[in-house]
Formats: structure tokens, sequence, C-alpha cells
């Protein structure tokens, strides 16, 4: 009798032990495959999933770490991506959040005006653009902040890529300036409203991203749609918002790494999110960012029109990219993950990534997760 009840305790404890083990960031259980799936981030068709869904696949195969939302389905050119309605949204991320081992990273695009996935339409709150929240002042963007964290919180989403930080410099920019995506033409002014926003975003426990760096308000085009050159119109004044909020304790813990070129900071010619130099040697070593850098996605022009996937992916893992996002709105065939996992896995194992850059990653991203509870 008591052979048979220890087997039994056994039996029942074995599930927990597990998953125990599997929390702990040095534990062999974690193979060098899995580590690499917590660094993609895909987008995906369909307002629901099921079993047969390639995404809900890829996640139980430990080959995604994340997801991120769309309402625009940029192939149809219709309203019919992933968002319909608030109680559709919390279904969808529910039933995604219930496929992981390790809890996902839920992304969107939820800045307000123009750039807006969860728009009026739909059922959730009108959100105003970051120009006319400065304009409106401080009361008004931190009652809008709360809100937009608490529609976010509702809907099972738990990663914003939001506040967007560039500086205003040129005002006819077609992807910032014109869509009033800036705060301000002034660094102080995008330092403090961002600030509120993510601020508030870290006590309701809503992960935020500030982007696009090195910065982008200055850029005369639009990666989307080609090769951005800076250079000569970047100042260095759009890292000070960055400088001033990396100092704030209730920071944003994500960066997004902009896929403009800039020679004086990248002798190489590299774009930011594929350069060793901007990303570890700028944001990490004189900004001493300590959290995590995601990709803009590495499907827009200005990386495809230059780039292979191979040598993109594995440029931007040696620069010290610790999350590759992959939309899958802007190429006409999805990019698989499991190819990205193979990729990666192939280019350790020959030398060509470190394995040390793997690791850094993976402890980066699940303190992040640690820290949003998640795990």
């Amino acid at each position: 009798m008591l052979h048979r009840l220890s087997t039994l305790l056994l039996t029942l404890l074995l599930p927990c032990l597990a998953l125990f083990s599997r929390d702990s960031l040095s534990h062999e259980a974690w193979s060098l495959r899995d580590k690499i799936g917590q660094m993609i981030m895909i987008g995906f068709p369909g307002k629901t999933v099921s079993a047969d869904s390639p995404v809900v696949k890829a996640i139980q195969a430990g080959q995604v770490g994340g997801v991120i939302l769309f309402d625009y389905h940029f192939q149809t050119k219709t309203f019919d991506r992933n968002i319909e309605s608030p109680a559709q949204l919390k279904k969808l991320t529910t039933d995604l959040q219930k496929q992981a081992a390790i809890p996902l990273l839920i992304g969107i695009d939820y800045e307000g005006g123009k750039v807006n996935r969860l728009k009026a339409s739909y059922g959730f709150p009108d959100i105003s653009s970051a120009a006319a929240v400065a304009h409106a002042g401080d009361a008004a963007a931190m009652r809008q902040a709360q809100q937009m964290a608490d529609t976010l919180r509702a809907v099972g989403v738990n990663l914003d890529f939001a506040p967007v930080v560039d500086v205003n410099i040129n005002p006819d920019n077609p992807v910032i300036g014109k869509l009033e995506r800036s705060y301000s033409s002034d660094p102080r002014e995008v330092s403090h409203f961002a600030g509120i926003l993510s601020r508030t975003f870290h006590h309701a426990n809503i992960l935020c991203a500030y982007k696009h760096f090195p910065g982008h308000g200055s850029a005369a085009n639009d990666s989307h749609l080609g090769f951005v050159d800076v250079t000569h119109t970047w100042q260095k004044q759009e890292l000070d918002p960055y400088r001033i909020l990396f100092s704030l304790q209730d920071s944003c813990s994500l960066v997004m790494i902009a896929h403009v070129v800039h020679h004086g900071l990248d002798e190489n010619n590299y774009p930011a999110s594929l350069s060793r130099n901007i990303i570890t040697g700028l944001l990490r070593q004189q900004l001493h960012f300590k959290g995590v850098v995601i990709t803009d996605d590495l499907q827009m022009k200005a990386i495809t029109s230059q780039y292979g996937v191979t040598d993109a992916v594995r440029l931007a893992v040696n620069a010290g990219v610790d999350i590759l996002l992959f939309g899958n709105q802007l190429v006409p065939e999805p990019q698989d993950p499991a190819d990205i996992v193979d990729l990666i896995y192939k280019d350790v194992q020959s030398g060509r990534i470190p394995r040390e850059r793997i690791e850094a990653s993976w402890r980066r991203i699940m303190q992040l997760k640690r820290n949003l509870k998640a795990i």
C-alpha cells in the first residue's frame, strides 16, 4: 500500500516538478532549439485558431515565443486579419496562450490616431495620436494611457509596440511626421509624454517598446517600401529620449530597432536592425540599455530588397537582437518559423553564431516574461 501511494504521489508531482525545472533558466530541459524559438515573433491570419492552425502548431512545437496581431490584411487589402471585437480578441489571445509551454508575448501596434489596430469601429475606445496627446496636455495623456492599458489587459494583449519616441525633425516624413506619430520636435517633450505612457503601462503590468531606434524622425522615406538612409538628416538629439527614458525606474523593457541606415554610426553600412555597432555598441554599451531588443518587421523592403532571410537573420542575431519579428503581412508567402529555428540552430552548430548570443537573449526574454508575471 505504501509503495502504491508513493507511486501515485510521484505520478501526480512529476508534471509540477517538470514545470519547475523548465522554469529554470539554466536547466538542461530547455534545448537550444527551445531557446531559439523564444527569439521569434510572427504574425498569422485568422480571427480564430484551431488545432490545425499553423500558428498553433508552431507554438506547440516551441518555434515561437510571441505573436503580433493586425486588423488590416495587407495581402487581401481587407480589414479581416486578427481583430473583430473585444470579445473575439479576448478569446483569440486566450486560445493562443493555452498552447504555449512558456506564455507568449502577444504584441500589437496600438499607438492611437492613424496607427491603431484596436479601432473604435470594432468596439474599442477612440485613441488620439501622439501629436494630439501632447497638444492636449498631461491630464489628457494620463487618462488616455490608463484607458489604453485597461483595454489591452481586458483583451489579453501584454505588449504594445509604443510609444514612438522619434523626434519630429522632418514634419514631412511620410511614416512619422505626416502620420502624427511623434509627440514633438523637442526631445524633452517626447521623453515627457512617452514617460507618462510607459509609467502607466508599467503599473498596469503591460509591456511597452520604445521605437524606432536610433531615430526615424528625420527620414524622408518609409522603410516599409525600401532603403532609407538617414546619414545626412539624423541628429544626435534623436538619442535624447532614449537616454532620458532609460534612466527611469518604470521605463519600457523593450526597444524596437529601425531599418534605417546611417553610415556614420555603422561604417559597414548595415541597417540599424542588423548593425552590431548600433545595437551592441551604441544602444547597449553607450546608452546602457539592459532590456530586450526587437527588430522592426524583417519583411519590410528595406531589408528584403537588400538581404536574403539567411543573411538578415544571422546579422541581426550577431548584432545583438533578442527577438526577430516576421509580421507575415508584407510578403505573399508567410515565413515558417521552423525554418528560422533551423537556420539559427545550424549557424550555432557551425560557429557562425556564438552559443552565448542565444543564451544572452534567452536570459533577457525569460526575465522579461518573469517581470510580466507571465511565468
